[in-house]
């Protein structure tokens, strides 16, 4: 019997239990995504290729197995590079499938003809092209068992377009099984009792956790840690909620003082690079002795020389520690001077906040509105968030309870991953834990990237509640009246800021333009009103959009995570 090209790509990937495709359809990859929905995968299309990558991405992170971006040759495939490359710098699984042109043509000058496998070698763990259809099959499997294996990343499949509806016999076709779960790794046992001993001789710890430990399902052995071991733990972005951010050994809100006199620092599948800005003096003590835990050989020493270096999964090494600990019974007393210190830090700076976020002056800053959005959005909703401002403040007054529950713009500092993220996100909420909602929160700048994928939320009917905090900027921008004066200078490409954007604009309206509900906001009681309806209604997708403050910022302290010089 003869099959097509089509039907074993799809074949192919479902035998990899793929549960998720994003793109947009065109020459030649249409029937693909047409026999994938025909073997069970489930298909979205998407308004931007770029947001479709993003979306697959999410998929890999949240549930551990690449999601799948199907895209049209040339431009649809260059329009993937930022999403390929996000996943593989945050370590996620993702598949990219790029149509190509057909293979008679090629040097020719044929439609969208570009060097797509070459091009995708920049972006990606693995970049092919099958030889034919028979081996189809077997380069799937190889390509999806490379995204997840190791260190995650993206993996490029490049299908000339005349393979798409050529037929080839079924007896032929190399068919495989799928792959193997990852093997998983454990550190050697003399590196592991290194690493236990320092920590017991420390006098200042601190545990770091990153999103590898989010990634690698170690909530469990973490928290028993965190509680075994008494220690002050800081989670980077992505990784809140591993430990839940209430719990009383998180350090979050004195992160500067944390990190700049710990004496002994544990990373749990983090990195220092810029994020934890690369473990180096002023921001860290010259002496600091640094336990490295990792899943990439290569990362272990990068900046700093460690005191140990664990190589292996976060799950399997922190279950290694707990029994060493077991053994030990060692436990960091709770009412030490260096616990004293940041307990006063993190008081401080708490307090600091909700004086902000009381204020009562109109427009809102970003501290009202996130207290207001912290008390009525439910407590295990998926959390997406985007923006400068937007994403910092958010991420300190917005917490985390559940691991894999939040999403923002990563390692790579990406603006316009947010709706794509909430696309998938929703897409695996609605099949694997019903009911969990996903919120959105966007700056109004970062919604611009792609504000369209509106459309495809209400066409999927995902009860995403997009909230856009719009302060008329990229970072602060002008009021109305500003906005009028400035115009009278001339021409806005001359003499308007870089970082304006028109004030007041009305983006709740594109959600009502899909047939979702749209609330603009200008008060506490406003937003309140608005937040209460939107996650009353579990079917309807809606948007918030609040106006803040046009020159509303950080609090003087600036979080010393994104400043304005290292953005």
């Amino acid at each position: 019997e003869a099959v097509s090209g089509a039907q074993l790509i799809a074949q192919a990937l479902r035998a990899q239990n793929i549960e998720y495709m994003f793109g947009i359809v065109g020459i030649p990859v249409t029937e693909i995504a047409i026999a994938a929905q025909a073997v069970g995968i489930k298909y979205v299309g998407m308004r931007n290729e770029q947001a479709a990558c993003y979306a697959a991405s999410a998929v890999g992170y949240l549930t551990g197995r690449p999601g799948v971006c199907l895209v049209v040759s040339g431009p649809g495939f260059l329009h993937t590079l930022g999403g390929m490359a996000n996943a593989t710098i945050n370590c996620w699984p993702l598949i990219v499938i790029g149509g190509s042109s057909d293979r008679n043509q090629e040097t020719m000058g044929a439609f969208q003809e570009f060097p797509q496998v070459e091009a995708g070698r920049l972006y990606n763990k693995l970049s092919v092209r099958p030889s034919s259809l028979e081996v189809i099959p077997a380069v799937i499997e190889k390509a999806v068992r490379t995204s997840m294996y190791g260190r995650p990343g993206s993996c490029y499949i490049d299908i000339p377009g005349d393979f798409v509806n050529l037929q080839v016999n079924k007896s032929s076709v190399k068919f495989t099984g799928c792959c193997l779960p990852p093997p998983i790794s454990m550190a050697e046992h003399s590196a592991v009792s290194k690493a236990a001993s320092v920590i017991a001789l420390s006098k200042q710890p601190l545990l770091i956790i990153g999103k590898g430990a989010a990634y690698s399902h170690a909530e469990n052995n973490i928290r028993k840690l965190v509680d075994l071991c008494g220690l002050p733990f800081l989670p980077t972005p992505m990784a809140k909620g591993v430990v839940p951010d209430n719990h009383p050994n998180c350090v979050a809100a004195a992160r500067s003082t944390a990190l700049q006199h710990a004496d002994v620092i544990i990373l749990l599948g983090a990195r220092l690079n810029w994020i934890l800005h690369f473990g180096l003096p002023p921001r860290y003590r010259q002496d600091v002795k640094v336990i490295q835990i990792d899943i990439c050989a290569e990362e272990l020493g990068n900046n700093v020389r460690p005191a140990a270096t664990l190589l292996g999964d976060i799950n399997a090494v922190t279950e290694q520690l707990l029994e060493e600990f077991n053994k030990r019974s060692w436990k960091y007393p709770s009412n030490s001077e260096w616990w004293q210190k940041l307990r006063g830090k993190i008081k401080n700076n708490e307090e600091r906040s909700k004086g902000l976020a009381l204020q009562k002056s109109l427009p809102m800053n970003y501290y009202t509105v996130f207290h207001h959005i912290r008390e009525l959005i439910p407590k295990d909703c998926i959390l997406v968030s985007e923006g400068a401002n937007t994403m910092d403040i958010g991420r300190t007054m917005l917490p985390n309870f559940y691991p894999r529950q939040r999403l923002d713009a990563g390692t790579f500092g990406t603006m316009g991953v947010g709706l794509g993220f909430a696309v998938a996100a929703a897409m695996v909420a609605r099949d694997r834990t019903p009911g969990r909602r996903v919120v959105c929160i966007e700056g109004d700048s970062a919604f611009g990237f792609s504000g369209m994928e509106v459309e495809t939320i209400c066409r999927y009917n995902l009860p995403i509640l997009i909230i856009v905090v719009n302060n008329n900027g990229i970072y602060t921008g002008l009021d109305a009246n500003s906005w009028e004066e400035m115009l009278k200078f001339g021409d806005p490409a001359t003499c308007v800021p870089p970082v304006s954007l028109l004030p007041n604009a009305h983006y709740e309206k594109i959600m009502s333009a899909f047939g979702g509900k749209g609330y603009f906001v200008k008060t506490p009681e406003e937003l309140q009103n608005a937040l209460k309806a939107s996650v009353t209604d579990k079917q309807t997708p809606s948007l918030i959009n609040v106006m803040i403050d046009p020159q509303s910022e950080r609090k003087k302290q600036e979080f010393p995570w994104l400043t304005r010089s290292n953005l």
